[in-house]
This record gives structure tokens, C-alpha cells and sequence, in this order.
């Protein structure tokens, strides 16, 4: 921790700040087309960091922050998602990376964050067809060689491993079709296929690195029953180890694997082999992760025949030994230091947590402070957590970003639902004047930081 090259920062998504949904050329995104409700945002002007970068990345150099990982919006690069190269897209994200570069705040770069461009979710429904996955291949390569110069650490996919479970519909642009599983396989495939054409393109410039992310899920058996115990463990390989084996070996997980063989899917596995064997430098520098809360498994609840991806939403209860957030989610810094120490002991790699937070509604009168003790607390333990995980464990970690440091709409346009360490003045439904006003917790993490940098 005393290395001045660990990263502390924040980490976003295009669509949750930028704005700007129709300026400087850039195609409409799937959230461009979702309107607001009576509790949530449209997508059209999210925090206008597109217009306000250099004052959000002010106030992060400011507090100590080094690093910022953000996302570049595929429709503002390419507006139709396959066709013509907006040149104004590429000249934004690269001012936008020189920015971040004089400020001495290291960009790290994702490149798909679920805003599928809405004209080849309209068209092609999304990752489930091969065009669209040769499409972001070809989106991918074009900012990887615009960026290469500044940009070291790559992220392909956001939270890729949601491709196996319910959320990959929607995230992957799929407008119709009857959620079978054999698609929700198809679309992971396809994933994993442009991610080992990606590796192997970002392998090709010195100095570059890639890692893919998961979403972690920590998961407990409901009990000590050895069924509880078996389904709880299958979950987990089915949604955390299966990829993570990917990115760190190129080979997914034998269980996995046997599942799809017994469900007649020997063709994707057979894709997915024949890419590997094509593009042999695919394995990653590095295994990124979100991490929020974990959750207990009931294996009662899931009912005869359910594929193990479904395990996690079927079983889910709560955990009566953990505290509960205003929106549902279990508050586990255990959990956190136990995602970082197994991945770094089952796959030997560099762990880099690039997404760990806690909304709540919070409002301001406009004169004082907000007082968000209960973030600084949640981001306290998670920090020790993680510190363990580091010296008593043995684990080699890279950097904690925390999500959204700077308020944005949350996954699903609830600009009521805050993360940051830094209220913006607007809410669902009235921009005000977007002022970026720190709270509590904004000095806090600032001492945090200047303290472990100094040892």
C-alpha cells in the first residue's frame, strides 16, 4: 500500500455521465431510447460530463485520486455500431485522456459498459449474432491503436460474466427472442470470442495490458446440508470461476463445459476453441471485478431441471448475520477480502477491484454539508478488508476504485440512488445547475489516500 503506484480512484460508465446523447455525431445507444419514469432519469444529459471533464477530474486529482476508469461510448465512435468511423468521437476521448494524463490520473479504458448502439440491437439483436461481435472487435481495435500511446490497461467488457446469468439479456442488446438458454450461451460465447481476438490485438502493443471483469458474486450455503453446500459451490463456478478461468487460461471451466456437451452446445465450445487456437496471446495481465454485497443460497428454492446460471437468482435469500442497505443489498467487507484472496490464489494473476460502493438517497439544502458517515464507513471496511487480502494473504492488487465517486443516474436511471463522494445538483426529473458539491465522505477518502501514500 505504501507503492505510489497504487491506483485509488473512481469508475463510471459513458451513458451514467457523459451526456451529450446526440452531439458531435454520435448514434443513439440503447439507453438513448429509455424514457423516464416517475423514478428515474432519461439518459440524455446523465452528470453532462461531456461538457464538464476537466472540472470532475479537478475535483478527483484533488482529493488524491490516480486513476479513473471510464468508458468509451461504441455509438460515439462508430454511430451505427458497423459503419462509418466518427472522427469527432475518437478526437473527444482522446483531449478527454490528455486531460486525465496532465493531471497525472491514469486512464484505464472500457470498452462495452450494455450501451449496445441501438442499430445493431435493432438489426441484429445484439451479441447473440457474429456480426455484432465482429463489430465490436472492429470498434475495439480502432481505439485501441487511437489510445495506445496513453492508455495502458484495457477492460474489453463490463461485468462480462452477466452474460450467463438473466441480466445478459438486456445488457447485450437482445430486443426479441425467448431468453432461451441456449442463446444466453450463445451470447456469452460470442463474448468470450471477441475478447480473445482483443487480447491478442493489445498483446501486439508493448506495454499494454488487458484483464477481463466479472461481477463478483459472493455466494454462502443457506445451511451446512451438503445440497446446500453443492448447489451453492456449482453457482459459483457457473458465474465467477468460469470466466475468470478464461481470462486467466484460455480454457473454460470443465463443469461448464460438460453442462453445455449435455445440452447440446458442442458447436459453441468448438468456436470458442477454434478462436483460442487462432489467437494463441489471449490470456490477461491482470482479473478486474465489481464487487457490492454477497448473498446467501437456498438450494431448496430452485426448482428440478434449472440450468446452474439461475442457481443465484432462484435460491437467494437474505443473510440474517449482515446489515442491509436502503436498496436490499448485504454490506459484506468479509466477502470483499475473500473474492480478492480466491482469485488471486486459484489464478495466480494481478486483481485489480475497479467497482466497490453503496447508494443511498441523500438530499441537499443547498448550505451545508451532507454528512455520509455511513459511506465512510462502508468504504472503510472494504479498504481494511482489502488490505488484509494484501498483507496477511498474500494478494497482489493493483488498485480500489470506488463506482460512480461522483454521483451519476444508477444502473437503472435513479438519479436518487447515489454512490458518490460528491452530490450533483439535479434529480430525476429537474437538471438544476449539475454543481458538483463534495460531502463527507469526499475529505475523508482524501485523508484516506494522502495517509496510506505516506505511510
Amino acid at each position: 500500500m505504501k507503492n505510489s503506484k497504487f491506483l485509488w480512484g473512481n469508475s463510471v460508465s459513458s451513458m451514467q455521465t457523459e451526456g451529450a446523447w446526440d452531439e458531435d455525431g454520435k448514434g443513439p445507444s440503447v439507453y438513448d431510447i429509455r424514457e423516464q419514469t416517475s423514478e428515474t432519469a432519461d439518459w440524455k444529459v446523465s452528470i453532462d460530463e461531456y461538457h464538464r471533464y476537466e472540472e470532475d477530474f479537478d475535483l478527483m486529482k484533488n482529493a488524491g485520486m490516480n486513476c479513473y476508469r471510464f468508458q468509451v461510448s461504441w455509438s460515439r465512435i462508430i454511430p451505427t455500431g458497423d459503419g462509418e468511423i466518427n472522427t469527432k468521437g475518437i478526437e473527444y476521448y482522446t483531449r478527454f485522456v490528455d486531460a486525465l494524463l496532465e493531471r497525472d490520473i491514469e486512464p484505464v479504458v472500457c470498452l462495452y459498459h450494455f450501451d449496445m448502439p441501438l442499430a445493431l440491437a435493432k438489426k441484429y439483436n445484439g451479441f447473440i449474432n457474429n456480426h455484432v461481435r465482429d463489430a465490436f472487435v472492429r470498434f475495439s481495435k480502432i481505439m485501441i491503436k487511437s489510445l495506445a500511446g496513453k492508455v495502458k490497461y484495457w477492460i474489453p467488457f463490463n461485468e462480462q460474466n452477466c452474460t450467463m446469468f438473466e441480466e445478459g439479456f438486456q445488457n447485450s442488446g437482445y430486443f426479441k427472442g425467448n431468453k432461451t438458454v441456449q442463446d444466453q450461451y450463445e451470447i456469452a460465447t460470442n463474448t468470450l470470442i471477441a475478447y480473445a481476438e482483443i487480447a491478442n490485438y493489445v498483446h501486439q502493443f508493448e506495454g499494454l495490458q488487458i484483464g477481463g471483469m466479472v461481477a463478483y458474486q459472493e455466494m454462502y450455503p443457506n445451511s451446512t446440508k451438503p445440497r446446500d453446500v453443492m448447489i451453492t459451490r456449482k453457482a459459483n463456478e457457473f458465474i465467477n470461476n468460469d470466466f475468470l478461468s478464461f481470462f486467466a487460461k484460455g480454457v473454460r471451466s470443465n463443469e461448464v463445459l460438460r453442462f453445455m456437451e449435455n445440452n447440446g452446445m458442442s458447436d459453441l465450445i468448438e468456436n470458442l476453441n477454434m478462436t483460442v487456437d487462432t489467437y494463441k496471446n489471449i490470456e490477461s495481465d491482470f482479473l478486474a471485478f465489481s464487487y457490492y454485497y454477497s448473498l446467501v443460497i437456498d438450494s431448496a428454492k430452485i426448482s428440478e431441471g434449472t440450468a446452474p446460471n439461475y442457481y443465484m437468482s432462484q435460491g437467494k435469500v437474505s443473510n440474517v448475520n449482515l446489515k442491509t442497505s436502503e436498496y436490499g443489498w448485504q454490506i459484506d467487507a468479509e466477502g470483499f477480502r475473500n473474492c480478492i484472496t480466491k482469485m488471486a490464489d486459484r489464478f495466480d494473476l494481478p486483481i485489480f477491484s475497479v467497482e466497490n460502493g453503496i447508494g443511498a438517497k441523500e438530499n441537499w439544502d443547498g448550505t451545508h454539508q451532507i454528512i455520509d458517515n455511513y459511506r465512510i464507513q462502508y468504504h472503510k471496511d472494504h479498504i481494511e478488508a482489502m488490505k488484509k487480502a494484501i498483507h496477511i494473504d498474500g494478494a497482489d492488487v493493483i488498485g480500489y476504485l470506488g463506482w460512480g465517486l461522483i454521483d451519476i443516474p444508477s444502473s437503472t436511471g435513479n438519479m436518487e440512488k447515489r454512490y458518490g463522494l460528491i452530490y450533483v445538483n439535479r434529480d430525476n426529473h429537474n437538471l438544476r445547475d449539475l454543481r458538483r458539491v463534495p460531502k463527507k465522505s469526499y475529505y475523508w477518502f482524501k485523508d484516506m489516500i494522502a495517509n496510506e501514500k505516506n505511510g
